[in-house]
């Protein structure tokens, strides 16, 4: 597969409003997406992150790999001034589960404004790769939709402060990836989950890329939702997905539709719960 990266002028934008935002919060809150949660890792929000306290939010957990999660959410929970859950953000009723953990996370604050017998306010700043779900979270936490979404990269192009009604507030931030992603595998499952504008990458390498992953990871998936040898090359699976669902191109294989039906199928969690990563 050609390398893949993709940084349009507003990610830099962004990570400079983010850098000069970062003063005025509490802390943190990291969207991660459940089906490559260590992927959606951004080195550049290293410095962001330094002396505040952090809270994980593994979403779209109903697309993950529950023994997977389980065990990125332990490593995510040990790390010092940090928590980490999972939820999925549409449905999850994510007020009731963030909110007492934002509390949590900023005791010291919130105490030492109650001894002086003021009323203290928590501000956070979310941030994420693209297409992570922030700004569904955000609607979430808000009530209301507040915050624009949509299932693809870079819906969210500037910063957006919304309040709850506990009088707390959220940053929402653009997502954002790094300049250079030298880590191919890194930036593979990235553009499988969406966080990569899917007009700059040839499909067909990406499901062939895909398939190549479910095999050594997920057969089963592959076998039980079209019946296919999993001991064949990738493109022979595709191959044989293609005749299976009869999506052929006068008489040949219809590389094209095979293509993009495989992604969209993962993209709606029809091959079942994956999570790209190993971990």
């Amino acid at each position: 597969m050609a390398k893949i990266n993709w940084f349009p002028g507003h990610m830099a934008k962004s990570l400079n409003q983010m850098t000069g935002e970062i003063k005025n919060v509490d802390m943190l809150i990291y969207v991660l997406d459940s089906r490559a949660p260590f992927s959606c890792f951004n080195p550049k929000f290293d410095a962001l992150s330094i002396n505040k306290p952090i809270l994980y939010v593994i979403n779209k957990a109903d697309l993950g790999d529950e023994n997977k999660i389980k065990v990125v959410q332990q490593k995510l929970s040990s790390m010092q001034n940090s928590k980490c859950i999972v939820l999925t953000s549409t449905t999850s009723g994510a007020n009731s589960t963030i909110e007492p953990i934002m509390k949590e996370l900023c005791k010291a604050k919130l105490e030492k404004y109650k001894a002086k017998g003021m009323n203290a306010f928590l501000r956070a700043m979310v941030v994420g790769v693209p297409n992570s779900g922030k700004s569904t979270l955000v609607n979430n936490l808000c009530g209301q939709k507040k915050a624009i979404t949509g299932d693809r990269a870079g819906v969210t192009r500037g910063k957006q402060w919304v309040k709850l009604k506990n009088g707390f507030e959220l940053l929402d931030t653009p997502g954002t990836l790094w300049p250079n992603l030298d880590n191919q595998t890194i930036a593979t499952n990235l553009a499988l989950i969406g966080s990569i504008k899917g007009e700059i990458l040839d499909q067909n390498e990406l499901a062939l890329s895909l398939v190549e992953i479910l095999i050594k990871s997920y057969p089963n998936s592959l076998k039980e939702r079209y019946n296919v040898d999993t001991t064949k090359t990738a493109l022979e699976v595709l191959e044989d997905i293609s005749i299976f669902k009869h999506f052929m191109l006068k008489g040949d294989i219809d590389y094209d539709r095979t293509c993009s039906f495989v992604l969209e199928e993962f993209k709606k969690g029809k091959l079942g719960k994956i999570t790209l990563d190993e971990v």
